[in-house]
């Protein structure tokens, strides 16, 4: 478990040592929320415009609550994880018909609200509210497993609770110590450092950058250089590899665009048709005729990949221009499909990233 001493090092280092982000600037707990929830798998460099552009448009929990999803799923585009922000929206709800508006900074008021685990609820009421409660994520983990050398796997949920646990001994310790660090400590800063530290120093690929480690005094892994030996994890299971045949579709009422199905993966977004397999050029040219549309060309375009977390889509495409439609056609709703302008589609139809290789086609 962390002493007091430690704790007093690394925010001695958070203070000279932080970045200057946009979130760490508001005490707000709906603005620090919004960046926790487009924080999650997602680098700091990317969120910036988006953080921005999302609180630009809603700058309060009730403007979310009151927002279309399309136009949500819009403004995300190319963030990816997309049941993020659809909880998002159902969160502003629920605060907004539950709550007053007001955006609660109460670890166990959050823990209720959609999309909101242990991390994020101890995230912003430590930051917002200033609970004494750990935000244990994955950088968390990987400064705590190598400081102490805990050699059990944190890909088990038991051991994550006990860490939690030690940490939230170690913050109460540190909070009942006034004289620690000159009266410097908060959980907001406390858990901000941890992060901070497994963000810049503490990397998880390659050799940390423990010369510059304001814990290095203390860390047991790095007493016995091994740092990259932890934190220690169960083997992955391999990604499923799908093969999927795409088809960029062009006719004159636009490009052909297909809404998924409303559960599972990409649930209720749009995406350029395609089936499973790959298919060569006359069976693509077959595959079309049998959905009812009828291309005069079609040509084979580049292959793409794209990973998600556990399965890789394999994709092969094919540009097709289709004979003229009938309006009948352009609103395709037994394929699911509708052709959309250019001027259509940037006013409402969000592509996931997993389409990006294509985008320049439409």
């Amino acid at each position: 478990m962390m002493n007091t001493e430690e704790i007093s090092a690394l925010l001695d280092w958070y203070e000279s040592a932080k970045r200057d982000l946009p979130w760490r600037k508001t005490q707000d707990s709906y603005r620090i929320w919004v960046s926790e929830i487009m924080l999650q798998q997602t680098r700091v460099e990317a969120v910036k415009p988006y953080y921005a552009a999302f609180l630009d448009k809603y700058p309060d929990v009730s403007a979310l609550a009151d927002a279309r999803e399309d136009d949500l799923i819009r403004i995300w585009e190319g963030l990816g994880y997309y049941s993020r922000v659809r909880n998002m929206h159902k969160a502003a709800m629920d605060v907004k018909e539950n709550h007053g508006g007001l955006f609660p900074v109460s670890y166990e008021v959050l823990l209720t609200l959609p999309g909101i685990g242990e991390y994020t609820a101890g995230a912003v009421s430590s930051i917002a509210g200033g609970e004494n409660v750990p935000a244990v994520d994955g950088n968390v983990l990987r400064v705590y497993t190598r400081l102490t050398a805990d050699a059990e796997e944190v890909t088990n949920p038991k051991v994550v609770k006990r860490i939690r646990r030690e940490l939230k001994e170690a913050m109460d310790k540190a909070a009942g110590n006034p004289d620690m660090n000159s009266g410097n400590y908060s959980p907001g800063k406390f858990n901000s450092a941890m992060m901070e530290l497994g963000a810049t120093i503490c990397l998880p690929n390659g050799d940390p950058k423990c010369s510059g480690c304001p814990l290095g005094t203390y860390c047991l892994a790095y007493r016995n250089n091994a740092m990259t030996e932890f934190p220690k994890k169960s083997a992955k299971t391999p990604r499923k590899i799908e093969k999927r045949t795409i088809f960029i579709m062009e006719s004159t009422g636009g490009i052909a665009l297909r809404k998924r199905p409303d559960k599972g993966l990409l649930a209720g977004m749009y995406e350029f048709p395609g089936i499973n397999g790959h298919l060569d050029q006359k069976q693509a040219k077959k595959f079309l005729s049998d959905l009812g549309y009828h291309p005069v060309k079609i040509t084979r375009i580049e292959d793409a990949k794209h990973i998600f977390s556990h399965i890789e889509w394999h994709m092969r495409a094919y540009y097709a221009v289709i004979d003229e439609i009938t309006d009948p056609v352009k609103e395709d709703e037994a394929n699911r499909i509708r052709f959309v302008t250019k001027k259509e589609r940037a006013d409402g139809y969000a592509l996931p990233s997993a389409f990006s290789a294509y985008k320049k086609y439409f």
